[in-house]
């Protein structure tokens, strides 16, 4: 259903249930599971050339850390992820996940035996790969390598582009930038030029930072950087990894090259010291030539418990927040986004450790 706002200006009334602020991952999966529940709804989005979802590698893994511990909810989060994209990616008919069993190359001895110990402990998410000679021809590595199961790729370059093209097709996105001293706070409602709502969410990303109704709340934001490389004749069919990860993309012989994150920066911008050492890994690790097409560089809205922010304000109920997804947004996305929506639909409640009602103290100073 259209709801008109493609009018420059909004020269008509339009009268809706949700605004949504942003269209990466969040307010991508908000938008979705509100639409499957038959809301009315519009997003902002201004489309800025650098978002975390068009420098990710949109890799989910069930395992993380040097300890190689399950990611938090794994059982739970990851079959939903799956399920998720894989519903999307048929309405939309593209592709938007697809499974890669990540091989990992130990770089030291001590990271080896953590592996091991781990399977011992039965961990089933580990193995021991049964072929440590497979990989010779392309990769140099003396430790030998582990395999880790259940990881996928999401394909956020085709997801998040094929959904807004559906938004704007049908009347719900509004492609510009969010002023926030445009915005009036009724009791009731919300209005924003000519868009009144019952309320306005905002899944926008590091700009909630400065969100007068949450900048309270404990961001901690991280920086990744990645290279884009072509590597002709490795196989596509795994991630690898040797301290960087090394991501198959979808065009033929191109893999995304990065590492997890940096807590401490001085700016936003892809560094030449990054590029040295990745290059330099690269080139001591991979037996193949490869030629760096790109380097991306983006942050993260972290959070310093590690923990999303997601729910209404405590003190504003017509004014909500999913964000803080931080290196695991691809999977806890959309489980936030349908437990939200299952919250304000079918008033079922949001997980105490993500639900933003656990800051009511500071958010009401």
């Amino acid at each position: 259903m259209s709801l008109g706002l493609n009018i420059e200006r909004y020269f008509c009334f339009v009268q809706i249930d949700y605004l949504i602020i942003g269209q990466g991952l969040c307010g991508t999966w908000l938008s979705w599971f509100l639409m499957k529940e038959n809301k009315t709804f519009a997003v902002i989005d201004k489309n800025e050339p650098i978002t975390p979802s068009k420098v990710s590698a949109g890799i989910i893994n069930p395992v993380t850390g040097r300890r190689m511990v399950r990611v938090w909810m794994a059982e739970q989060v990851l079959a939903f992820a799956h399920e998720a994209y894989t519903e999307i990616g048929k309405f939309l008919d593209i592709t938007t996940i697809s499974q890669k069993n990540l091989i990992d190359f130990f770089p030291n001895v001590h990271q080896r035996q953590v592996f091991l110990e781990r399977i011992e402990e039965g961990e089933n998410y580990l193995q021991s790969y049964p072929e440590q000679n497979q990989f010779n021809e392309f990769f140099n590595y003396n430790l030998g390598c582990g395999e880790i199961r259940g990881c996928c790729i999401v394909q956020l370059q085709n997801l998040v582009p094929a959904w807004r093209q559906y938004l704007l097709n049908n009347g719900r996105l509004v492609e510009e930038t969010f002023e926030f001293e445009d915005l009036v706070i009724n009791k009731e409602s919300i209005r924003y030029h000519n868009i009144h709502a019952e309320k306005i969410f905002f899944c926008d990303g590091l700009s909630s930072f400065q969100n007068p109704f949450f900048r309270q709340l404990p961001f901690a934001p991280n920086k990744g950087e990645a290279l884009i490389v072509e590597i002709p004749n490795l196989p596509g069919d795994h991630i690898y990894k040797k301290g960087f990860v090394l991501a198959p993309l979808e065009e033929g012989n191109l893999f995304w090259f990065g590492s997890n994150y940096q807590w401490n920066f001085p700016h936003a911008n892809p560094t030449e010291e990054f590029y040295e050492q990745a290059r330099r890994h690269l080139q001591a690790w991979l037996k193949l030539p490869f030629n760096v097409l790109e380097h991306k560089a983006g942050l993260r809205p972290a959070t310093l418990e590690r923990r999303p922010f997601v729910g209404l304000h405590p003190q504003q109920k017509n004014v909500g927040i999913l964000n803080g997804m931080g290196t695991k947004g691809c999977s806890l996305s959309p489980w936030f986004a349908n437990e939200l929506v299952q919250n304000l639909v079918h008033n079922k409640g949001i997980n105490p450790h993500a639900d933003i009602s656990r800051f009511q103290k500071i958010l009401s100073l």
